[in-house]
């Protein structure tokens, strides 16, 4: 198929837009006390956290690192451990991470709190995701960016390189032990749905100028240049539906303001390096993903981040409480199978400007009609 390039200066524009969002190559410095960050769950506090829910459970929450299962790879590179927590006992697994990039607090947060409700609430509701599900929850992926509020991590070769770590599954990649180590987990557990959240910079609906407080994003683009060619057209569907089902159950609160992600205004991207990208797209790296195991995935993106010296226009705890019920509407749905009655093609009532193409990491710039 004929690739139209968009103009050099248009790709510049448009890469300068793109470096501030969750899956940006550019580095970016630490908000350097812009930000205060005394109320973000730091790492000891997260072990804290997922070990006091573990003894209140009941054996309900296991929660472990990947140095206790005995992996090969199972420390950050300044030798934090990895932790997991895992709930639920339902046929169908779910893998979802959280602060792979270090200054994107509130997906730790949100997993405690979720973590939380799961461990105490008795609900019908509440029984029936652990019933029909398998959680794992990697609430901490880049615990050393997050100790240093920087989005990547930095390696302890002696080059002190910052790797992001949303970038590092792929094809002559794997710089980061993390990405080893999280990688070879993901392997073993073959999830069927993954879900990853992150931050994006402050943003406004572009007709009502009111604050957005989350965007909801597929990092393969529906009806882009790879999503519908893979497992038969499955994800694209399946992908839409999830988000879909999320809009819906989320749009009525009044602290929510929901929309797509795109980037440079107009784009929306298809990056084949990122990491839930390399779950849908089934990646072996070094023979352990033999059969290319695969499954869909999507993401949540908060508005607000440590970076920009600013958490969100609508608070702390309603970031982290939107964060709470995205995630638990989500699972609630594939718990139930309700997220296989939305209508895919609705993602396109989900408020988004008018795409003109898609940015992506392997043919430049692809415009709609490719």
């Amino acid at each position: 198929m004929r690739k139209t390039v968009i103009s050099l200066l248009s790709l510049f524009m448009l890469l300068s837009v793109f470096a501030s969002s969750a899956f940006a190559v550019q580095n970016h410095p630490s908000t350097k006390g812009e930000t205060n960050l005394s109320s973000i769950q730091t790492y000891d506090g997260m072990i804290k956290e997922l070990e006091s829910l573990e003894k209140r459970s009941k054996g309900k929450l296991e929660v472990f690192t990947l140095a206790d299962k005995g992996y090969e790879y199972n420390q950050s590179e300044q030798g934090r451990d990895l932790y997991v927590a895992k709930i639920g006992n339902g046929p169908k697994k779910v893998w979802v991470q959280s602060r792979i990039h270090g200054d994107e607090p509130y997906g730790t947060e949100a997993t405690i709190q979720l973590l939380q409700m799961y461990t105490s609430n008795q609900s019908a509701q509440y029984r029936e995701v652990l019933d029909e599900l398998t959680l794992y929850f990697a609430p901490m992926y880049n615990p050393d960016g997050s100790e240093m509020n920087i989005r990547q991590t930095v390696l302890q070769d002696g080059s002190e390189k910052r790797v992001d770590l949303n970038r590092d599954w792929a094809e002559g990649a794997f710089e980061a032990v993390e990405s080893k180590a999280w990688y070879s987990f993901w392997a073993d557990i073959q999830p069927d749905y993954g879900l990853d959240i992150h931050h994006q910079g402050l943003k406004t609906d572009s007709e009502t100028g009111q604050a957005i407080t989350m965007s909801l994003g597929i990092s393969l683009a529906p009806g882009g240049p790879t999503l519908p060619y893979l497992e038969d057209g499955l994800y694209e569907d399946i992908t839409r539906q999830m988000q879909v089902h999320v809009y819906d159950a989320l749009k009525g609160y009044g602290f929510t303001n929901i929309d797509r992600y795109t980037v440079g205004g107009n784009l929306e991207i298809d990056i084949r390096g990122g990491v839930v990208s390399a779950m849908m797209l089934g990646l072996n790296y070094e023979g352990l993903n033999e059969d290319n195991h695969s499954h869909p995935a999507i993401f949540f993106e908060t508005s607000g981040n440590t970076r920009e010296g600013n958490l969100g226009q609508r608070g702390r705890g309603h970031n982290i409480r939107q964060n709470t019920l995205g995630i638990q509407e989500l699972l609630h749905g594939l718990a139930t199978e309700e997220v296989y009655d939305a209508d895919p093609e609705r993602w396109d009532e989900i408020p988004h400007p008018e795409i003109i193409g898609y940015f992506t990491d392997h043919s430049g710039i692809v415009p709609v009609g490719y």
